[in-house]
């Protein structure tokens, strides 16, 4: 019953922008912090950004500065807005939900959705 789905992944070239989106449902958004997470080819499930009930904020150091991370309560969604993307950037991106407070730990979060790919070519 609970859903996150992403949307919005692609090919782009290094220095390009792309936007994500998750719409979520099954649950009550509005008390849930979000996150979004990415897993690169052969790496471990990296922490990007984090917004918590109250719309605060928090970026991991690779991403800060390029990414901003949004949410629309009125329509369920979170947004991650990528900017100058980079190579390193490659990765499926995650939308994930947890109650409490922000964490950068993925075990902390309760649901996740499905993945989006992002490729980003030199």
């Amino acid at each position: 019953q609970v859903q996150l789905v992403e949307s919005g992944g692609g090919l782009v070239q290094a220095g390009d922008s792309l936007s994500l989106s998750c719409v979520a449902s099954g649950f009550t958004f509005t008390k849930y912090t979000m996150g979004w997470f990415r897993q690169g080819p052969g790496k471990e499930r990296e922490f990007v950004t984090t917004i918590s009930q109250t719309s605060g904020t928090y970026y991991g150091a690779s991403v800060r500065g390029r990414f901003t991370i949004s949410r629309d309560n009125a329509k369920n969604t979170v947004l991650l807005q990528m900017s100058s993307l980079k190579p390193e950037d490659t990765a499926v991106y995650y939308c994930a939900a947890k109650t409490g407070l922000m964490s950068v730990s993925s075990d902390m979060y309760e649901y996740w959705g499905q993945g989006t790919q992002v490729t980003v070519s030199s």
